[in-house]
């Protein structure tokens, strides 16, 4: 089955807010004949735009490849948190990889925050990146844990713009006592995800990088040169970069064969007015410890943007709203029924 297409429509994005309160770029056309390029790109997601973006900065000719629209896949439609870090801790790395490249991989990490930071300000600043990002904790165990990791990362990679957070300061941002503690990151924040993307779109194309929608890669031939085929035409390459993430299908399948289809789904609430500050008194976005967790942050215009709920496997559910308004309100039972009639997405990732 094929994963670009088992759930959306062809050329258009998802019904999501994000969607709703974008604006997109005019479709760029699907690629017809024979092209050459130093770099195929295939993929338009924050990976391949980047590259894109960076390589045609230095000169290089890049041709892009995005089989539905750019930003279309998880990269438009995600949570919006931008955190510190990798999804193994850092002592872990150490100990499996040694201090040096548990350093490296640390201070990429790092980066790649300053990077979004500076890429929103010059080329998406609709994006509205914010800083501030929290880690929630159910149990005095883990908030425990989690202040000791703190302690850590302070003494030993100079990550030192956090605040802990007791189990009142969580209860005030969040607005009830679900959590045990938590942290607060202030170098890592939040943004919109599909402005951030069609963003980076506009400035590859300003940088002369040619970009094709509707052009989905079938198969890719090495060779002297590599040759990237769609349905309607080809592309001439000297290197070729996948960035289609879980969207690869077959192109690779080496990596094909390690990939498995995870889905996690948010959905919006109704603009919430002056209820809005009771449930999320600061400016942040806010993950917590569960093991398939909770995300959620504030929308410009009041709603609760909230994430919960997976299922393995291509399809989607047919009520998306119904999987995630299950989480939202054991978190939030005073939500219950704003999530009625929102725009909504799935995520898959």
């Amino acid at each position: 089955m094929n994963l670009i297409y088992s759930n959306d429509k062809r050329g258009k994005y998802p019904e999501s807010w994000y969607a709703a309160t974008a604006t997109p770029l005019d479709p760029f056309p699907d690629l017809k004949g024979e092209v050459t390029a130093d770099v195929c790109v295939v993929g338009g997601g924050y990976t391949g735009l980047s590259t894109a973006l960076h390589l045609a900065e230095e000169g290089y000719s890049v041709v892009l490849l995005e089989a539905q629209r750019v930003g279309f896949g998880a990269s438009g439609r995600n949570g919006g948190q931008v955190g510190s870090g990798h999804n193994m801790e850092q002592e872990w790395l150490e100990k499996k990889l040694g201090k040096e490249d548990a350093r490296n991989l640390w201070d990429i990490a790092d980066a790649s925050i300053d990077i979004t930071r500076k890429l929103v300000a010059k080329h998406a600043p609709e994006a509205n990146y914010r800083p501030g990002h929290v880690e929630a904790y159910y149990t005095a165990k883990e908030a425990e844990y989690a202040a000791r990791k703190r302690d850590y990362l302070i003494k030993h990679y100079d990550h030192d713009r956090t605040e802990l957070l007791s189990s009142a300061d969580m209860e005030a941002l969040i607005g009830n006592p679900a959590y045990a503690g938590g942290i607060l990151d202030k170098t890592a924040g939040h943004l919109h995800p599909l402005r951030y993307a069609i963003g980076l779109a506009r400035a590859a194309v300003a940088a002369s990088a040619q970009i094709y929608e509707g052009a989905y890669v079938h198969s890719i031939r090495e060779g002297a040169k590599t040759t990237v085929q769609t349905e309607r035409g080809r592309v001439i390459a000297e290197h070729v970069v996948l960035a289609c993430n879980g969207y690869s299908n077959n192109l690779a399948r080496k990596t094909a064969a390690r990939v498995m289809p995870i889905n996690n789904y948010m959905v919006a609430t109704e603009p919430l007015g002056d209820r809005a500050k009771q449930v999320l008194s600061r400016d942040v976005c806010v993950y917590d410890s569960k093991f398939v967790l909770n995300y959620y942050r504030m929308s410009e215009d009041g709603r609760l943007l909230f994430g919960g709920g997976e299922s393995y496997g291509v399809k989607f559910p047919a009520n998306i709203e119904a999987k995630v308004r299950k989480p939202l309100e054991t978190l939030y039972p005073q939500l219950k029924g704003t999530s009625k009639n929102p725009p909504k997405s799935g995520l898959t990732g």
